[in-house]
Protein backbone atom coordinates (compact mmCIF):
# COMPACT_ATOMS: atom_id res chain seq x y z
CA UNK A 1 0.00 0.00 0.00
CA UNK A 2 1.15 3.59 -1.49
CA UNK A 3 1.23 6.45 1.44
CA UNK A 4 -1.07 8.01 -0.92
CA UNK A 5 -3.76 5.29 -0.77
CA UNK A 6 -6.78 5.81 1.07
CA UNK A 7 -6.68 3.34 4.37
CA UNK A 8 -9.68 0.96 5.20
CA UNK A 9 -10.02 1.24 9.29
CA UNK A 10 -12.27 -0.51 11.35
CA UNK A 11 -13.30 1.50 14.39
CA UNK A 12 -15.09 0.26 17.28
CA UNK A 13 -17.70 2.77 18.62
CA UNK A 14 -18.37 1.37 21.73
CA UNK A 15 -15.05 2.38 22.98
CA UNK A 16 -13.73 5.31 24.93
CA UNK A 17 -17.08 6.58 26.94
CA UNK A 18 -16.53 10.16 28.43
CA UNK A 19 -18.79 12.30 30.52
CA UNK A 20 -18.76 14.71 27.24
CA UNK A 21 -19.24 11.77 24.75
CA UNK A 22 -18.47 9.25 23.32
CA UNK A 23 -14.89 10.06 22.04
CA UNK A 24 -14.53 7.33 19.44
CA UNK A 25 -17.79 8.60 17.81
CA UNK A 26 -15.85 11.92 17.61
CA UNK A 27 -12.54 10.54 16.45
CA UNK A 28 -14.92 8.38 13.24
CA UNK A 29 -16.51 11.87 12.38
CA UNK A 30 -12.62 13.78 12.30
CA UNK A 31 -11.56 11.11 10.11
CA UNK A 32 -14.27 10.83 8.11
CA UNK A 33 -13.37 14.72 7.71
CA UNK A 34 -9.78 14.51 6.84
CA UNK A 35 -10.63 12.09 4.35
CA UNK A 36 -7.63 10.10 4.73
CA UNK A 37 -9.56 6.78 5.73
CA UNK A 38 -12.40 5.15 4.87
CA UNK A 39 -14.21 3.75 8.42
CA UNK A 40 -16.10 0.18 8.76
CA UNK A 41 -17.76 1.39 11.84
CA UNK A 42 -19.25 -1.24 14.18
CA UNK A 43 -20.01 -1.71 17.51
CA UNK A 44 -19.44 -4.52 20.64
CA UNK A 45 -21.07 -3.79 23.13
CA UNK A 46 -24.34 -2.10 22.13
CA UNK A 47 -27.10 -1.91 19.50
CA UNK A 48 -25.81 -0.92 15.90
CA UNK A 49 -27.44 1.77 13.87
CA UNK A 50 -27.73 2.81 10.11
CA UNK A 51 -24.85 1.55 8.47
CA UNK A 52 -22.79 0.52 11.75
CA UNK A 53 -22.09 -3.57 12.24
CA UNK A 54 -23.01 -5.07 16.02
CA UNK A 55 -20.01 -7.94 15.56
CA UNK A 56 -19.26 -8.96 19.46
CA UNK A 57 -22.01 -8.65 21.84
CA UNK A 58 -22.55 -12.14 22.06
CA UNK A 59 -18.56 -12.80 21.60
CA UNK A 60 -17.97 -10.16 24.22
CA UNK A 61 -16.68 -12.54 27.04
CA UNK A 62 -14.41 -14.27 25.23
CA UNK A 63 -13.20 -11.09 23.39
CA UNK A 64 -12.41 -9.96 26.95
CA UNK A 65 -9.93 -13.24 27.25
CA UNK A 66 -8.35 -12.23 23.46
CA UNK A 67 -10.48 -15.51 22.54
CA UNK A 68 -13.48 -16.29 19.97
CA UNK A 69 -13.44 -15.59 16.51
CA UNK A 70 -11.57 -13.20 14.54
CA UNK A 71 -12.93 -9.68 14.19
CA UNK A 72 -11.41 -9.43 10.76
CA UNK A 73 -13.32 -11.93 9.50
CA UNK A 74 -16.43 -10.15 10.90
CA UNK A 75 -15.78 -6.48 9.94
CA UNK A 76 -14.74 -7.84 5.90
CA UNK A 77 -11.52 -7.02 3.95
CA UNK A 78 -9.80 -3.96 6.44
CA UNK A 79 -6.08 -2.31 6.81
CA UNK A 80 -6.70 -2.15 10.45
CA UNK A 81 -8.74 -2.86 13.67
CA UNK A 82 -8.84 -0.58 15.78
CA UNK A 83 -10.86 -0.63 19.38
CA UNK A 84 -10.84 0.75 22.59
CA UNK A 85 -13.03 -0.51 24.98
CA UNK A 86 -12.81 -3.86 26.79
CA UNK A 87 -13.14 -5.83 24.03
CA UNK A 88 -9.60 -7.17 22.74
CA UNK A 89 -10.65 -9.27 19.97
CA UNK A 90 -8.33 -11.91 18.35
CA UNK A 91 -7.40 -10.29 14.72
CA UNK A 92 -5.72 -13.03 12.64
CA UNK A 93 -4.77 -11.24 9.41
CA UNK A 94 -4.91 -7.56 10.36
CA UNK A 95 -3.32 -5.24 12.76
CA UNK A 96 -4.87 -4.52 15.76
CA UNK A 97 -5.14 -1.17 17.60
CA UNK A 98 -5.93 -1.23 21.38
CA UNK A 99 -6.48 2.47 23.02
CA UNK A 100 -6.38 1.79 26.75
CA UNK A 101 -7.56 5.55 28.07
CA UNK A 102 -8.26 4.10 32.08
CA UNK A 103 -5.75 3.19 33.95
CA UNK A 104 -8.30 2.28 36.79
CA UNK A 105 -7.89 -1.29 35.83
CA UNK A 106 -4.01 -1.76 36.21
CA UNK A 107 -3.64 -0.04 39.49
CA UNK A 108 -3.57 -1.12 43.09
CA UNK A 109 -5.94 -4.70 43.86
CA UNK A 110 -7.06 -4.65 40.55
CA UNK A 111 -3.80 -5.63 38.96
CA UNK A 112 -4.92 -9.18 39.96
CA UNK A 113 -8.02 -8.86 37.98
CA UNK A 114 -8.57 -9.52 34.13
CA UNK A 115 -7.25 -6.67 32.62
CA UNK A 116 -3.83 -7.20 32.58
CA UNK A 117 -3.97 -10.36 31.74
CA UNK A 118 -5.77 -9.29 28.69
CA UNK A 119 -3.91 -6.92 27.48
CA UNK A 120 -1.16 -8.87 27.70
CA UNK A 121 -2.25 -11.64 25.69
CA UNK A 122 -3.30 -9.06 23.15
CA UNK A 123 0.11 -7.48 22.83
CA UNK A 124 1.26 -11.12 22.75
CA UNK A 125 -0.93 -11.85 19.42
CA UNK A 126 0.28 -8.73 17.84
CA UNK A 127 -1.75 -6.01 19.27
CA UNK A 128 -0.06 -2.28 19.38
CA UNK A 129 -1.32 -0.33 22.87
CA UNK A 130 -1.89 3.05 22.31
CA UNK A 131 -1.83 5.32 26.02
CA UNK A 132 -3.28 8.71 25.94
CA UNK A 133 -0.46 10.48 27.93
CA UNK A 134 3.24 10.03 27.59
CA UNK A 135 2.35 9.53 31.60
CA UNK A 136 -0.35 6.43 31.08
CA UNK A 137 2.74 5.08 28.67
CA UNK A 138 5.66 4.98 31.26
CA UNK A 139 2.14 3.22 33.75
CA UNK A 140 1.44 0.34 31.46
CA UNK A 141 4.78 -0.58 30.54
CA UNK A 142 5.90 -1.06 33.63
CA UNK A 143 2.84 -2.52 34.71
CA UNK A 144 2.20 -5.12 31.45
CA UNK A 145 5.95 -5.58 31.43
CA UNK A 146 5.75 -5.42 27.50
CA UNK A 147 8.33 -4.49 24.96
CA UNK A 148 8.71 -0.71 24.63
CA UNK A 149 7.98 -0.72 20.82
CA UNK A 150 4.17 -2.10 21.82
CA UNK A 151 2.83 1.09 23.53
CA UNK A 152 2.79 4.55 21.46
CA UNK A 153 1.26 7.76 22.68
CA UNK A 154 -1.35 9.27 21.24
CA UNK A 155 -4.07 11.80 23.12
CA UNK A 156 -8.07 10.75 22.10
CA UNK A 157 -10.73 13.20 20.53
CA UNK A 158 -11.87 15.98 23.15
CA UNK A 159 -15.48 16.20 22.14
CA UNK A 160 -16.20 19.23 20.56
CA UNK A 161 -18.50 21.82 23.33
CA UNK A 162 -19.96 25.22 22.39
CA UNK A 163 -18.27 28.51 23.82
CA UNK A 164 -19.36 29.13 27.81
CA UNK A 165 -21.41 32.06 27.77
CA UNK A 166 -21.64 34.31 31.33
CA UNK A 167 -21.25 31.11 33.40
CA UNK A 168 -21.61 31.84 37.07
CA UNK A 169 -20.84 28.58 38.50
CA UNK A 170 -17.91 26.79 40.05
CA UNK A 171 -17.63 23.51 38.87
CA UNK A 172 -15.99 20.57 40.09
CA UNK A 173 -15.53 17.54 38.27
CA UNK A 174 -14.76 14.93 40.57
CA UNK A 175 -12.90 11.92 39.52
CA UNK A 176 -11.66 8.99 42.04
CA UNK A 177 -10.49 12.50 44.39
CA UNK A 178 -13.56 12.26 46.83
CA UNK A 179 -11.76 13.01 50.00
CA UNK A 180 -10.19 15.78 48.58
CA UNK A 181 -13.15 17.50 47.56
CA UNK A 182 -15.44 17.19 50.88
CA UNK A 183 -11.62 18.41 52.44
CA UNK A 184 -11.84 21.87 49.93
CA UNK A 185 -15.83 21.76 49.82
CA UNK A 186 -16.30 24.78 52.36
CA UNK A 187 -13.43 26.95 51.15
CA UNK A 188 -14.93 26.38 47.24
CA UNK A 189 -18.39 28.02 49.20
CA UNK A 190 -16.94 30.48 50.59
CA UNK A 191 -15.06 30.99 47.05
CA UNK A 192 -18.91 31.88 45.17
CA UNK A 193 -20.68 34.06 48.32
CA UNK A 194 -23.87 34.15 48.54
CA UNK A 195 -24.93 35.28 45.05
CA UNK A 196 -26.47 33.22 42.09
CA UNK A 197 -23.44 31.15 42.15
CA UNK A 198 -23.29 27.61 43.38
CA UNK A 199 -20.62 24.75 43.57
CA UNK A 200 -21.70 22.18 41.43
CA UNK A 201 -19.86 18.41 41.46
CA UNK A 202 -19.94 16.15 38.75
CA UNK A 203 -19.51 12.77 40.57
CA UNK A 204 -20.03 8.79 39.85
CA UNK A 205 -22.64 7.27 41.26
CA UNK A 206 -20.99 5.55 44.26
CA UNK A 207 -19.07 8.70 44.96
CA UNK A 208 -22.47 10.93 44.92
CA UNK A 209 -24.18 9.98 48.46
CA UNK A 210 -21.17 10.68 50.27
CA UNK A 211 -21.45 13.98 48.97
CA UNK A 212 -25.10 14.79 49.63
CA UNK A 213 -24.40 13.40 53.00
CA UNK A 214 -21.86 15.58 54.08
CA UNK A 215 -24.08 18.13 54.48
CA UNK A 216 -22.40 20.84 52.39
CA UNK A 217 -23.93 23.58 50.49
CA UNK A 218 -22.68 21.54 47.14
CA UNK A 219 -24.99 20.43 44.33
CA UNK A 220 -24.37 17.14 43.28
CA UNK A 221 -25.06 15.99 39.41
CA UNK A 222 -24.28 13.22 37.54
CA UNK A 223 -21.42 12.93 35.00
CA UNK A 224 -23.99 12.80 32.26
CA UNK A 225 -24.80 16.44 32.74
CA UNK A 226 -21.48 17.31 32.27
CA UNK A 227 -21.68 18.63 29.39
CA UNK A 228 -24.83 21.34 31.03
CA UNK A 229 -23.12 22.01 34.00
CA UNK A 230 -20.11 23.40 31.80
CA UNK A 231 -22.37 25.69 29.72
CA UNK A 232 -23.07 27.27 33.30
CA UNK A 233 -19.50 27.38 34.68
CA UNK A 234 -17.49 30.27 35.62
CA UNK A 235 -14.86 28.41 36.69
CA UNK A 236 -13.84 24.50 36.25
CA UNK A 237 -11.84 22.83 39.10
CA UNK A 238 -10.69 18.83 37.79
CA UNK A 239 -9.50 16.88 40.80
CA UNK A 240 -8.84 13.30 39.46
CA UNK A 241 -6.46 10.65 40.76
CA UNK A 242 -4.78 10.88 36.83
CA UNK A 243 -6.33 6.93 35.94
CA UNK A 244 -7.93 8.68 32.93
CA UNK A 245 -7.56 11.17 30.18
CA UNK A 246 -8.43 14.78 31.49
CA UNK A 247 -11.54 15.15 28.90
CA UNK A 248 -13.25 17.55 30.65
CA UNK A 249 -10.78 19.67 31.74
CA UNK A 250 -9.52 20.52 28.39
CA UNK A 251 -13.32 21.03 27.25
CA UNK A 252 -13.70 23.20 29.53
CA UNK A 253 -10.48 25.15 28.13
CA UNK A 254 -12.40 24.97 24.75
CA UNK A 255 -15.25 26.55 26.31
CA UNK A 256 -13.05 29.44 27.33
CA UNK A 257 -14.07 28.68 30.85
CA UNK A 258 -10.70 29.24 33.26
CA UNK A 259 -9.92 25.87 34.90
CA UNK A 260 -8.29 24.66 38.16
CA UNK A 261 -6.35 20.89 38.51
CA UNK A 262 -4.18 19.64 40.96
CA UNK A 263 -0.23 18.98 40.01
CA UNK A 264 0.39 15.67 38.89
CA UNK A 265 2.12 14.10 36.77
CA UNK A 266 -0.63 14.18 34.04
CA UNK A 267 -1.57 17.58 34.16
CA UNK A 268 1.74 19.06 34.14
CA UNK A 269 2.36 16.75 31.23
CA UNK A 270 -0.85 17.92 29.18
CA UNK A 271 -2.15 21.30 30.68
CA UNK A 272 0.97 23.38 32.52
CA UNK A 273 0.52 27.11 31.26
CA UNK A 274 -2.71 26.94 30.17
CA UNK A 275 -5.03 25.98 33.62
CA UNK A 276 -3.78 26.68 36.81
CA UNK A 277 -1.63 23.74 38.57
CA UNK A 278 -1.97 23.28 42.50
CA UNK A 279 0.47 21.37 44.48
CA UNK A 280 0.11 21.92 48.02
CA UNK A 281 -3.14 22.47 49.87
CA UNK A 282 -2.39 25.37 51.25
CA UNK A 283 -2.72 26.88 47.96
CA UNK A 284 -5.85 26.62 47.07
CA UNK A 285 -7.48 29.55 48.15
CA UNK A 286 -5.00 32.14 46.71
CA UNK A 287 -5.39 30.44 43.45
CA UNK A 288 -9.05 30.12 43.59
CA UNK A 289 -9.41 33.55 44.37
CA UNK A 290 -7.47 35.10 41.62
CA UNK A 291 -9.24 32.35 38.72
CA UNK A 292 -12.86 33.29 40.04
CA UNK A 293 -12.51 37.52 40.69
CA UNK A 294 -9.27 38.48 38.96
CA UNK A 295 -10.41 39.32 35.79
CA UNK A 296 -7.05 40.33 34.33
CA UNK A 297 -5.80 37.25 35.08
CA UNK A 298 -9.01 35.25 34.11
CA UNK A 299 -8.57 36.89 30.51
CA UNK A 300 -5.41 35.46 30.49
CA UNK A 301 -6.05 31.90 31.69
CA UNK A 302 -8.83 32.00 29.00
CA UNK A 303 -6.47 32.81 25.87
CA UNK A 304 -4.14 30.33 27.32
CA UNK A 305 -6.48 27.23 27.81
CA UNK A 306 -8.37 28.07 23.88
CA UNK A 307 -4.93 27.43 22.58
CA UNK A 308 -3.55 25.08 24.33
CA UNK A 309 -7.44 22.68 23.41
CA UNK A 310 -6.45 22.98 19.94
CA UNK A 311 -4.05 20.19 20.25
CA UNK A 312 -6.71 18.08 21.78
CA UNK A 313 -9.55 18.65 19.26
CA UNK A 314 -11.05 15.54 17.16
CA UNK A 315 -9.00 17.05 14.03
CA UNK A 316 -5.47 16.77 15.44
CA UNK A 317 -6.42 13.70 17.10
CA UNK A 318 -7.96 12.15 13.34
CA UNK A 319 -4.74 13.86 12.27
CA UNK A 320 -2.60 11.78 14.71
CA UNK A 321 -3.97 8.27 14.53
CA UNK A 322 -4.05 8.41 10.80
CA UNK A 323 -0.36 8.52 10.83
CA UNK A 324 -0.38 5.98 13.16
CA UNK A 325 -2.66 3.51 11.22
CA UNK A 326 0.05 4.29 8.62
CA UNK A 327 2.79 3.41 10.40
CA UNK A 328 1.27 0.57 11.57
CA UNK A 329 -0.06 -1.23 8.54
CA UNK A 330 3.53 -0.46 6.70
CA UNK A 331 5.00 -2.44 9.95
CA UNK A 332 2.59 -5.43 9.64
CA UNK A 333 3.37 -5.86 5.60
CA UNK A 334 7.16 -4.50 5.89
Amino acid sequence: MTDTAVLRVALDLDGSLESLGNSMTDLAAALTELGECELVRFRTRTRATGEERSVGRIWLPLWRRSLGPSVDRMVGPVDVVHVAGLATPPSRATPLVISVDDLRPLRGETRIHQRVAQLRRAVAHGALLVASTRTASHEVLGVLGVERSRVVVVPPAVPRVAPTRDGVDLVVNVTGAVDLFLSLAPALVRVVGDGAARVVALTSTAARQRVRSSGLAVVVRGREEARDALSRARLVIHLSDGARFPSFAIAALAAGVPTVARSTAINRELLDGAAALIGAEEEWPDVLAQAWGDEARRAVMVAAGAARAVDFSPATAARAYGALYREVVRGWTA
